[in-house]
């Protein structure tokens, strides 16, 4: 493949940008097709952003300002009409230095990412191309852009969202479903005297029978989502003076005005294939979520840091195109978890049978007296990495290994899961390990180790004893006296070995790289 032949991506959304910045720090380039004009800045839109993500994002170097701009959230409430029945705490920056929970509007987040992609040469934004065909054949793929001609690349990337063109021009089905019922989101600025959390109301006495969400967002911002009968008008809402009552109940006598106002309904879908041929789908033109647990744009932005390095370590010729079939394997089960999370939530939150309502409304009494709640009721199981476990790349931990899996379950650092952060001192610089991923493999070894490792897979070792100055890392990696971590260039672990042994290291990297 030629070097300077980009990679196509359509869609210049977050998903999109994100997937042209994480090639560019391969040095790979990457020309984006977005069909608007201009990308419509209005509206909160995706506003949680998971610390997971946020490292992603750090590696295209949006977190910092991100976090510093953002709201900061550690705990999630849940109430039944005037009762909390439960608080979920996350652990706060801890040694890792990043908040579990940030929020943010997606507009804010899309501009710091235009701004970082207008300053990399290797990523050229086009906007107005909207794609109207796509060949392929044994050397790349050709983009047809209305009024832009045809774009030449080794693979595409379709980040386009819901309706994705490039799912419907290369055939690809997107069975689900969509959920009848409204909901009804308002941003608005006031100055009101509730805490930065995550409050989720069910039943509360001012939207009777239904639910209502409020999370705090920047500049005195409060993003509120309320379940609202099928037939809510918006516009008769506002003249009527409905959607001020309606504010007003939350607000109490405080002055608010409205940043935004929109009504829709939620859609639970899956492509039917990830991949086809050199193309590739990815965030909303993958799969679409109900918003209750933020599955949606942190799940996108974990398709992309999936992909940009198997992406690049197959046009640099150091994998076999065989690689990225994986994408397919690893993030459509992904996808999968999170339909079945998401789907068990809006069947919760919004019962479609009268079997679902009788239970729902059981489960919403028990709850006060329930010795753990939160086994019972759903308000949106908050998005978490999906675990690779087993992922033809991951190298299976040792018999007798026994773990829990599943969502909310604690995470082990065994090969498929999410490496651990930490702070350590590298080449005499204070970091967090999680910034040593990205581009290249990581071996933690204990102790210097030197020797027997593939040439032609881009790697570094790194001594615990020489990194881990107070211990931290060993402790999160349950490190053995001799035990070596294998990091992939998204930060999951591709084996846990019980030693270092040169040729098991190697084929552990083999493995990981789609040689096997």
């Amino acid at each position: 493949m030629s070097d300077s032949e980009p990679v196509v991506v359509v869609g210049a959304g977050p998903v999109g940008l994100v997937t042209a910045l994480l090639l560019a720090r391969h040095g790979v380039p990457a020309v984006v097709l977005e069909a608007a004009a201009r990308r419509d800045p209005s509206g909160s839109r995706a506003i949680c952003f998971q610390r997971d993500v946020l490292d992603v994002l750090d590696r295209v170097g949006c977190a910092e300002p991100m976090i510093a701009r953002g709201v900061t959230w550690t705990t999630g409430r849940t109430y039944h009409r005037g009762d909390e029945l439960f608080a979920v705490t996350f652990p706060g920056a801890g040694r890792g230095a990043v908040p579990p929970w940030i929020n943010i509007s997606q507009a804010e987040v899309e501009a710091r990412l235009r701004d970082l992609a207008a300053a990399e040469p290797l990523v050229d934004v086009r906007y107005g191309h909207r794609v109207g065909g796509v060949r392929q054949d044994e050397e790349g793929v050709e983009v047809r852009a209305e009024g832009g001609g045809a774009v030449r690349g080794t693979h595409l990337v379709g980040a386009d969202g819901g309706r994705s063109a490039v799912r419907e021009l290369l055939g690809i089905g997107f069975p689900g479903r969509t959920f009848a019922d409204r909901f009804l989101i308002c941003d608005i600025r006031a100055d009101l005297p509730f805490p930065s959390e995550r409050r989720f109301y069910f039943d509360p006495e001012w939207n009777p029978g239904r639910q209502v969400l409020v999370h705090q967002c920047p500049d005195r911002t409060w993003r509120i989502d309320w379940q609202v009968p099928a037939d809510l008008d918006l516009d008769a809402e506002r003249r009527s003076g409905a959607l001020d009552a309606r504010i007003r109940r939350i607000t109490g006598g405080a002055p608010y005005e409205i940043v935004w106002a929109t009504v829709y309904r939620f859609h639970e879908r899956c492509a039917a294939a990830f991949t086809s041929g050199r193309a590739f789908l990815a965030g909303d033109a993958a799969h679409l979520y109900a918003p209750f647990g933020a599955r949606g744009l942190n799940s996108g932005i974990q398709d992309a840091e999936n992909l940009a390095w198997k992406l690049a370590l197959v046009r640099r010729g150091l994998a076999p195109h065989g690689l990225l079939h994986s994408y397919d394997t690893e993030r459509r089960a992904a996808a999968e978890e999170n339909l079945r999370v998401t789907t068990r939530t809006m069947e919760f939150l919004v019962p479609q049978t009268p079997d679902q309502r009788a239970r729902r409304l059981a489960a919403l009494e028990a709850a006060r007296t329930h010795p753990d709640p939160r086994t019972i009721i759903d308000s949106g199981r908050l998005a978490e990495p999906f675990w690779y476990l087993d992922s033809p790349l991951t190298t299976p931990a040792g018999p007798g290994e026994d773990f829990p899996r599943g969502p909310g379950a604690v995470r082990p650092p065994v090969p498929g899961v999410l490496c651990p952060d930490g702070r350590c001192v590298v080449d005499g610089e204070p970091t967090r390990l999680r910034r040593l991923f990205g581009t290249r493999f990581v071996v933690l070894t204990q102790g210097e180790r030197a020797g027997g490792l593939p040439t032609d897979i881009p790697h570094r070792v790194h001594a615990l004893d020489g990194i881990d100055t107070g211990g931290v890392l060993r402790t999160a990696l349950r490190a053995g006296p001799d035990t070596v971590h294998i990091v992939r260039p998204d930060g999951h672990l591709a084996a846990v070995l019980p030693s270092y042994d040169p040729e098991a290291v190697a084929a552990a990297l083999h493995r990981a790289c789609g040689r096997y």
